[in-house]
């Protein structure tokens, strides 16, 4: 932690979010502390804050990578333990939004922080300026704002923003702490209201509200409208406002109406909608309450419903006919060109919307990567702004809207038919408000794999991946297929792989840019095969995918995995036969082939049974870590976190986590680098197993979850065959059993396994629903 120079935090509000807040420093692997007010009932005088830790170990999604992070939260109260401000290097104040309240605690900070000590606040409606009215000026140069978004372990936007009198360097250590260390990525935002993210998505939202009231808009219409379409997550409208609260909804219009200048374009759109009032009173508040523009009907056996925006009477949900064809693909002039309802909709949202987000530039932030940027974090937008008015043309913008005598902001003036990204030798550019384009730069640091691509060409490449240098001697595998799935030309590039690097470079990092490392293999392909009873292609692949990992497991250099997301199945194998592993934090890692009816069969059984074997916290003797294989394997259980990952030895403690995803690259190749000079391939592990005896026993175990209804009567055909192979299959406890013949064993269950109906069955059910079938 010595580079962030932040070696102890405190969060002032253990609400929601400075819980959140906390929880992500912590882990982070960094102590902190986490204060609120003294409860007015009851002896414990920090309830609430104590409340809040166990709130959040029993909160799903947890705030917590692993339960061990909350061991570095300190609790207390601002009556009591104020004075310990003085161990921190920041502290972040996430109280309620009321001026009076946060300068009222301010003094009392002042009082006791050490100069240099970063303090933040964490608002999203009150001026920098305000906040420090009657503060020193030694105070003013230590503070700034730091808008985190919720739950701030996931979301990974962080807007930062500086006031006329904050000291650059105290400034520079927050960020450099919150980039790093906490996995954010930094938009530097002006003073403005509502600052990028929630100004633009808050205007967004009520134009989305305002069209559907005004045009008889269906809300499963508008969200299907305002939703896939238009790259913004399936939830749309309002569905999102459902997430967030519908009763947050006023006051987010009543903050940015009081404190917006007179001639913004909001005003205009502020409205309440009687029905959405009449909601609120009733409880209707969404998610959080009974229901809101959608509910599940309990009395009708949890029947989903939607409410009619005419009525206000709910109804049971319909399909929607959305936009088709390219409209409905991502083809944003067609969408907002579509004749009828469809069109109509989509241009009032989004011509609306990308208007206003072209008028902040450089009000509310200095250029348009920062609006894009706080976007696509912010609201998990495909795309921003500036990139969507690119696919419909700056022009073609212009014109539309001057057409229907509205006003035409200044930077598309600028622009005029000219993109605001372009491509120039290799490199990303932006349009500035001068007219002039310059290269989108990257923090140091950070390594992306697209802005290899731009300057360069793959080394090797087919249908399923490609391999690129990344400079340096290294070289990076990245898969290309749909949810980075597993298939013959993945493990042929491998192969191919391995002889090109031993010839010419000096390491091998196995990563892509996407949001899921690998979804495992490719089942579509393995169905097809299955259907048509292909099994010498089936067993092909089988063979070859465990010939790859091996390859890779004692290839003459370095191999490390940089997996992030999902690496489930065939992805997991790859990264247990990797020398090293560095992952992104949200890594959601596990062997789950037992779920569609299947076992391992890339090698991952024994790479687990040698990690579990090799633990010294294991009892010695062959069955323990048999057993604890087949627990992991046999529940199909996937880590929840990098950090839980290493709990279940998918990582191994010398493993490394990156917090932030967009460096995960980088220090990959660092890795990779560190380990060339004198490296030499690990040894084959041999394994002494408890053979028939062993069987028996895991048998016993699944038969009690069988018992239970835990288990169904085909979990225990698939859960003896994966006992038969972690056992040793005949062999016996005298005898050594070689990697080769583990893998022999693995590779013919797997086979037998796979002629199994009911394993096909839940292949089928798992590729049509994307759920385990349970027969």
């Amino acid at each position: 932690m010595s580079e962030t120079a932040i070696r102890k935090v405190c969060v002032i509000g253990a609400g929601t979010m400075g819980a959140g807040i906390a929880a992500q420093v912590a882990n982070a692997g960094v102590p902190v502390l986490l204060l609120d007010i003294v409860p007015k009932d009851g002896t414990n005088r920090n309830a609430i804050a104590e409340g809040a830790v166990a709130k959040m170990l029993k909160t799903e999604p947890a705030p917590f990578m692993s339960k061990s992070a909350a061991k570095l939260v300190e609790t207390g109260n601002i009556e009591d333990h104020l004075d310990k401000i003085a161990e921190c290097d920041w502290v972040v104040e996430a109280v309620i939004e009321r001026l009076d309240i946060k300068q009222g605690l301010y003094a009392k900070i002042e009082a006791v922080k050490r100069e240099g000590t970063a303090v933040s606040s964490n608002t999203s409606t009150i001026p920098l300026g305000q906040l420090v009215e009657g503060r020193s000026d030694a105070f003013k140069r230590d503070f700034l704002i730091t808008h985190f978004f919720n739950p701030p372990r996931y979301m990974r936007l962080l807007e930062i923003v500086n006031g006329p009198e904050t000291d650059a360097a105290v400034a520079a250590k927050v960020e450099r702490f919150a980039d790093v260390a906490m996995g954010k990525t930094v938009v530097r935002a002006n003073d403005t209201p509502g600052f990028i993210a929630n100004r633009i998505g808050t205007y967004w939202i009520q134009l989305g509200l305002n069209a559907a009231f005004d045009m008889g808009i269906t809300v499963e219409l508008a969200d299907a409208i305002a939703g896939k379409p238009m790259g913004v997550p399936k939830t749309g409208i309002f569905g999102l406002v459902d997430l967030v609260g519908i009763d947050l909804m006023p006051h987010l219009q009543a903050s940015l109406t009081s404190t917006l200048a007179k001639d913004d374009p909001y005003h205009a759109i502020a409205r309440s909608h009687p029905l959405i009032e009449k909601m609120i009173g009733e409880g209707y508040t969404g998610r959080k309450g009974k229901g809101g523009f959608y509910r599940l009907n309990k009395e009708m056996g949890r029947r989903k419903e939607t409410i009619d925006l005419a009525t206000g009477e709910y109804r049971e949900t319909i399909r929607a006919a959305g936009p088709s064809g390219a409209a409905g693909r991502g083809d944003l002039r067609k969408l907002v060109e579509a004749k009828g309802p469809v069109g109509e909709y989509a241009w009032a949202v989004l011509g609306g919307t990308l208007a206003y987000a072209a008028g902040l530039v450089p009000s509310a932030a200095g250029d348009v990567v920062a609006i894009d940027d706080a976007m696509k974090l912010g609201y998990n937008w495909k795309a921003g702004p500036f990139e969507m008015i690119d696919k419909l043309g700056a022009a073609w913008l212009a014109a539309r809207l001057e057409a229907e005598g509205r006003p035409v902001p200044e930077i598309l003036k600028v622009a005029g038919d000219r993109p605001f990204y372009r491509i120039e030798n290799g490199k990303r550019q932006f349009l500035g408000l001068d007219g002039e384009y310059r290269d989108v730069v990257r923090p140091e640091g950070v390594l992306r794999l697209e802005d290899i691509k731009l300057a360069s060409k793959p080394l090797l490449k087919n249908g399923s991946a490609a391999l690129w240098d990344v400079g340096d001697g290294v070289v990076a595998l990245e898969f290309t297929g749909k949810m980075n799935a597993l298939d013959g030309d993945v493990m042929k590039l491998i192969v191919e792989a391995i002889g090109l690097v031993k010839a010419k470079y000096k390491a091998l990092v196995v990563y892509n840019d996407a949001d899921s490392f690998s979804a495992g293999a490719n089942l579509g392909l393995a169905l097809f095969a299955l259907n048509i009873a292909a099994w010498s292609e089936i067993e092909k692949l089988v063979a070859g995918g465990q010939m790859a990992n091996k390859g890779l497991k004692y290839a003459p250099f370095p191999v490390v995995g940089a997996p992030a997301g999902l690496a489930v199945g065939g992805g997991c194998e790859i990264l247990l036969h990797c020398d090293a592993v560095q992952a992104h934090a949200e890594l959601y890692m596990g062997l789950v082939e037992c779920g569609v009816g299947l076992i391992p069969g890339w090698g991952g059984n024994g790479e687990m049974l040698d990690r579990w074997q090799k633990n010294k916290l294991m009892p010695k003797g062959p069955m323990p870590a048999v057993a604890k294989v087949f627990e992991t394997v046999s529940t199909a259980s996937v880590s929840k976190s990098a950090a839980q990952a290493k709990e279940m030895l998918f990582l191994r403690e010398s493993d490394a986590i990156t917090m932030n995803r967009d460096r995960l690259l980088y220090d990959a190749k660092q890795k990779a680098l560190s380990m060339v000079e004198g490296y030499t391939p690990p040894e084959a592990p041999h394994f002494r197993l408890p053979g028939e005896s062993g069987r028996v026993a895991l048998n016993m175990a699944a038969d009690g979850f069988h018992k239970q209804g835990k288990a169904t009567d085909y979990d225990l055909v698939v859960s003896d065959a994966l006992a038969g192979v972690l056992s040793g299959g005949e062999a016996d406890l005298v005898d050594v059993v070689s990697e080769q013949e583990l893998l022999k064993l693995e590779r013919e269950t797997f086979m037998r396994l796979v002629r199994e109906p009911r394993s096909i069955a839940r292949v089928e059910h798992m590729l049509e629903t994307g759920k385990p079938l349970r027969n």
